[in-house]
């Protein structure tokens, strides 16, 4: 079985529906009131994308007469059962568990909405579901939980797991998303990956990778400030670490994380002991006092003077939607470096570029697990697709630069087997 990529309109655009599912207007009341009963398809063209869902499911294999249903269903298929049962690593080779990944959600934490439950959820995972397929390559089915309690994701994706060759967790709430991953991780023997952390967190590196070449520094000269201490802020301050940051200080709402606070969660007392080398307290204004790096994933507004106080040449990474942390047109009085989470502006720092070449490439080794290794082999090979062409407007690829999920699917699967973690 495969999944089928339905575009309404017919111009098969990869992606146009899920760009920024943060950013359209969503009111279906208001529209049914202001059309007089008409349906939302004839007032919004978002609605008229979506009517139906965005994606089906299609055979492989034909089924049209008496023996190809005795080959595809009984009595064939008995032979194909029988033979997994003897061999239970043979499901990767005669179904299509070792291509297709679940993603998973409980609807908590949707970009740019909020927690609006799994029903609501559903157009955004069935929109990754399509970005997968289409940049990727990779199956993929939506699931969305109607549980948030962690003990209970856990369990009911354990039991899905013999369908999937991987799980990609989507849009669930910190605290939660950090524990649900670490256990899931422990208890199954595919890739799980949450993409709301180590996308970002790929993607976000490579395009500093790319800047800091851009302007003839290394990732150890800098010192870069984050604001958001949730899902992103915490995997984005993990991978730059790993990576050899000069130094990283993370903000939340009471300002830098630090050691000295008596008011942290477990996770961010983590992340007080490998960050904050300098021990800046005080505001994220205090702290962006002479940085070289601000990456925003928490909204909100930077004042304009202090991205002034930045270091000359700073690297400017305001990647909230719709309306990023910094306007860029702000951000380009004083950074040398501007980029955003919107497709309207250069340099979009869009997980796209990531999570489907880095499952093809789990997948086509049969990866027991994502590791940093292959992390990081992802963010060099997407830096590296840009190249020559590499500008202050272009330290990022686009999502539709055909060069991208072939680079980053190549260097996942070769990490995975220069670090043990491969089947295949």
């Amino acid at each position: 079985m495969a999944a089928e990529i339905v575009n309404p309109r017919g111009d098969n655009k990869p992606g146009s529906a899920e760009q920024n599912p943060g950013s359209a207007e969503r009111n279906p009341g208001s529209a049914e009131q202001n059309g007089g009963g008409e349906p939302l398809d004839s007032l919004d063209p978002v609605f008229a994308l979506h009517r139906g869902g965005k994606m089906a499911v299609q055979a492989t294999v034909p089924v049209r007469d008496r023996d190809d249903l005795s080959l595809a269903y009984t009595p064939g298929v008995a032979r194909v059962c029988t033979a997994i049962a003897e061999q239970p690593e043979l499901v990767n080779d005669y179904t299509w568990k070792s291509s297709v990944v679940a993603v998973v959600t409980d609807g908590t934490a949707v970009l740019g909405l909020g927690d609006i439950g799994p029903e609501a959820s559903l157009p955004v995972m069935e929109g990754k579901a399509i970005l997968f397929k289409q940049f990727g390559g990779v199956d993929a089915v939506p699931i969305a939980l109607a549980c948030t309690d962690v003990d209970e994701i856990v369990e009911t994706v354990v039991r899905l797991a013999p369908s999937f060759g991987g799980v990609n967790l989507e849009d669930i709430s910190a605290p939660r998303c950090f524990e649900i991953e670490r256990t899931l991780q422990e208890r199954l023997d595919i890739p799980v990956f949450h993409d709301d952390q180590h996308g970002t967190a790929i993607v976000t590196l490579a395009a500093l990778r790319n800047a800091a070449r851009l302007t003839g520094k290394g990732l150890a000269e800098l010192r870069a400030v984050i604001s958001g201490a949730g899902a992103a802020g915490v995997a984005i301050a993990k991978m730059l670490v790993e990576a050899g940051i000069g130094d990283v200080a993370v903000t939340d709402r009471k300002g830098v994380v630090s050691a000295d606070r008596d008011d942290l969660t477990p996770v961010k007392r983590e992340l007080a002991g490998f960050t904050n080398k300098a021990g800046l307290s005080g505001t994220l204004e205090d702290a962006l006092c002479g940085a070289d790096v601000f990456i925003g994933v928490s909204g909100g507004t930077v004042p304009e003077a202090a991205v002034a106080s930045m270091a000359e040449g700073a690297f400017v990474f305001a990647m909230a939607n719709p309306n990023p942390e910094v306007h860029p047109d702000v951000a380009h009085k004083y950074a040398a470096v501007v980029a955003t989470g919107r497709s309207d502006f250069p340099n979009q720092i869009n997980n796209v570029l990531a999570f489907p070449g880095i499952f093809a490439g789990a997948l086509q080794v049969r990866a027991s697990r994502i590791t940093e290794g292959m992390k990081l082999a992802a963010a060099e090979a997407l830096a590296g697709v840009v190249g020559d062409d590499l500008a202050a407007d272009y330290v990022i690829p686009s999502p539709f630069d055909e060069r991208v999920a072939p680079a980053v699917t190549s260097a996942v699967a070769a990490a995975a087997k220069a670090e043990g973690v491969a089947r295949r």
